[in-house]
């Protein structure tokens, strides 16, 4: 059993095999439901797409800073500029497929939100508006006074009526009339994530979802990592110029309880006990596998090898 723990602790961890050179110098790094990885540098503003196994799929040479927003969808990957005022759309292969032009339009846009294939949400940040605006057929569906602050604005997200703001040091929302609904410290924030109806923040070093106007939960850290990110599967993280991943259910056991979680989890336990002297097994056999499942059943990578042990001296005893 010793062994068996070992070994699930051991695939936790998986080390990917790509270069460390193409690392040394990633300003961030973007992973893909795919499994595919895109490695943004700052040095020669290039944007790098590798698979699962470290193959360069394609590679864009910027002229300009832009921010790479999303990969969740790998057929279409928005990067926006703010120096250049336009937003770029790329395929899987990398190759440009739609541009997006503010600077006829509009004054001076500090962030965008691409919410589809159709629509953006844009922070006009000289006349103070959040603004919907279909970029296919150039129409601006609705404008709405946004008087924030866009002093170290990191990204931007729409979604349910309400507007996610990311700094490097908060998160704040609001709703569509600019009221605030919830402000916390976030430390190095660098972008949102959204999956289905969660709301994530990737900073750093750490990966934060955001329990609805009550608190930001920690459900990946790692204070050595240079940079880190997720997809539905796995987080990924760059540590010591190396790519390392783990598995999305094994770290499960490890992330914060919420509150509710907490509650239900007591309720479970104190029912637990009358159920069990319900039914209790009169073969002291029975009892010690009734009870082994139990623990198992419970937290598979929290069972005690000690516990095991106590308890197969107990029955033993009972039984003498």
């Amino acid at each position: 059993m010793i062994c068996m723990f070992f070994f699930c602790s051991l695939q936790a961890q998986k080390f990917l095999p790509l270069d460390t050179l193409k690392l040394k110098e990633a300003k961030d790094m973007l992973a893909d439901d795919y499994g595919n990885l895109y490695i943004y540098k700052n040095k020669d503003f290039s944007l790098t797409k590798y698979d699962s196994l470290g193959r360069q799929i394609g590679k864009m040479m910027l002229t300009v800073p832009y921010k790479v927003q999303t990969v969740q969808n790998p057929l279409s990957v928005p990067l926006f500029s703010e120096n250049a005022q336009e937003l770029k759309f790329f395929d899987q292969n990398m190759n440009e497929i739609q541009r997006v032009d503010f600077k006829q339009k509009f004054g001076f846009i500090k962030m965008t939100y691409a919410e589809d294939l159709q629509q953006l949400w844009l922070l006009d940040e000289s006349t103070k508006r959040l603004i919907q605006y279909n970029f296919r057929n150039e129409t601006i569906i609705n404008s709405y006074p946004f008087d924030a602050s866009f002093d170290d604005l990191m990204d931007l997200l729409v979604y349910e009526n309400k507007v996610y703001i990311l700094t490097r040091q908060h998160i704040r929302v609001y709703t569509f009339k600019f009221e605030k609904i919830f402000e916390a410290p976030i430390e190095n924030g660098k972008r949102f994530r959204r999956e289905n109806e969660n709301i994530l923040v990737i900073t750093q070093n750490a990966i934060l979802k955001y329990i609805p106007e009550k608190e930001m939960v920690k459900i990946f850290q790692d204070p050595e990592a240079q940079i880190v990110d997720k997809n539905t599967l796995s987080y990924f993280e760059i540590k010591a110029n190396k790519l390392y991943l783990y598995s999305l259910e094994k770290n499960k056991e490890n992330q914060p309880q919420t509150e509710t979680e907490l509650q239900t989890k007591a309720t479970e336990q104190d029912v637990k006990p009358s159920e069990q002297n319900t039914s209790e097994p009169d073969n002291p056999e029975e009892k010690l596998e009734k009870e082994t499942q139990g623990i198992e059943d419970k937290n598979p990578a929290e069972s005690s090898l000690q516990k095991l042990i106590e308890d197969i001296s107990t029955l033993e005893s009972a039984g003498n």
